[in-house]
């Protein structure tokens, strides 16, 4: 995630803090000054640290019970609306899913059940609402607050863990597919209701329930995407016809190419016809104003591009796309040679078609009976 700071690694996974996390901690502090002077600043400051540790833990929940699974989790990022652990893929096995969401709410109930046992917190009500009242004890706040987590992330919508929750418990009956759909759609009402009451008490939860909607969209989408990459050979899914460039071309050849082409991406192979990386439109830009027209396209900033065999299936594009989070995967056959691409648009341009084709029938050579 771009604008954020790498403050160290944990077990393997790179902890980091977005920019506007610092700026949230400093307007904190500031506004409590200005409010209650130095003592209630560092009282807020201190709490949303811990608070923020805490929600670190949670992150931390899904990261160690998805490593059990196979999952690898790269980072973890954070972010003024808490935080983000970035796991290469979700698992598809209801009940591995399932562990895997209800491992981070259950953090933060273990953490309250510490506060109370061994810090002799005292559960109100009232102090998750007032987490910036330093008349009511830190610990206390704490405990509060973390209870609510655990409530509010077990709400049934995407992308809160309830909502895979949810899709899990339907998934063992529905099929994953179908379960999305259902849990997708109870999301988007969740949404609706949230924007309704923001209307009403509190503006900050419209914000909260555009992000839940989209969310819920952008996870059904997705899974339609996964679904209609599967049984699907990628030799007859694969873009064919592209532009490539050469480490040798100038960067002015690179710009001749993105002008008279609509491709944002284009593949740099040397003269086997073995790709070397990738080329963006951004780096053809900044390559441009900081090495000048007459650089090679070698010395730009030339990013890997995963690659797979032309035998393989679409899926495992589609895996590797979502895994590297990459712009494209390059096809290349026995030799190594680049024969094709495959984008996320590649794979949407087939969910469309399928949507057009009437039921039962899906698009491609690979699904016409022999001799058809």
């Amino acid at each position: 995630m771009s604008w954020s700071l790498n403050i160290g690694k944990v077990a393997g996974t790179v902890v980091r803090v977005h920019i506007t996390f610092l700026l949230f901690l400093a307007w904190i502090f500031a506004a409590s000054y200005a409010s209650g002077g130095a003592a209630t600043a560092w009282d807020s400051l201190i709490f949303m640290v811990l608070l923020f540790l805490c929600v670190l833990l949670h992150e931390f929940g899904h990261i160690f019970t998805a490593r059990a699974f196979g999952v690898p989790t790269p980072y973890v990022t954070l972010l003024p609306i808490g935080g983000v652990a970035q796991l290469e893929r979700i698992p598809e096995e209801p009940g591995q899913e399932f562990l895997v969401a209800i491992a981070g709410p259950l953090v933060n109930v273990v953490i309250t059940i510490v506060l109370v046992v061994f810090a002799g917190a005292h559960l109100q009500p009232a102090a998750a609402a007032a987490v910036d009242n330093a008349q009511i004890a830190l610990v206390d706040r704490l405990a509060a607050v973390n209870l609510f987590l655990a409530l509010f992330n077990m709400i049934p919508a995407f992308p809160m863990d309830g909502g895979r929750v949810l899709r899990a418990l339907l998934a063992s009956r529905l099929g994953y597919v179908r379960a999305t759909e259902i849990a997708a759609a109870i999301g988007q009402f969740v949404a609706f209701a949230l924007g309704f009451i923001g209307l009403m008490y509190n503006p900050v939860l419209i914000f909260i329930a555009i992000f839940v909607y989209l969310a819920a969209s952008s996870e059904a989408h997705m899974v339609a995407l996964r679904a209609v990459s599967r049984g699907v050979p990628v030799s007859h899914a694969m873009m064919t016809q592209f532009a490539t460039l050469t480490p040798e071309a100038h960067l002015d050849e690179a710009v001749q190419t993105l002008l008279q082409t609509g491709q944002g991406e284009f593949p740099v192979v040397d003269r086997a016809g073995k790709l070397t990386g990738v080329l963006d439109r951004g780096e053809i830009i900044r390559a441009i104003k900081t090495l000048g027209p007459q650089a090679r396209i070698a010395e730009a900033q030339v990013a890997e591009l995963p690659t797979i065999g032309h035998r393989q299936s679409l899926e495992d594009a589609f895996k590797l796309l979502m895994q590297k989070q990459a712009p494209a995967v390059g096809i290349t056959d026995p030799a190594g040679r680049l024969v094709g691409l495959v984008t996320g648009e590649t794979i949407a341009e087939m969910v469309m078609l399928q949507n057009a084709l009437p039921k039962g029938v899906s698009p491609g050579p690979w699904s016409r009976p022999a001799g058809a």
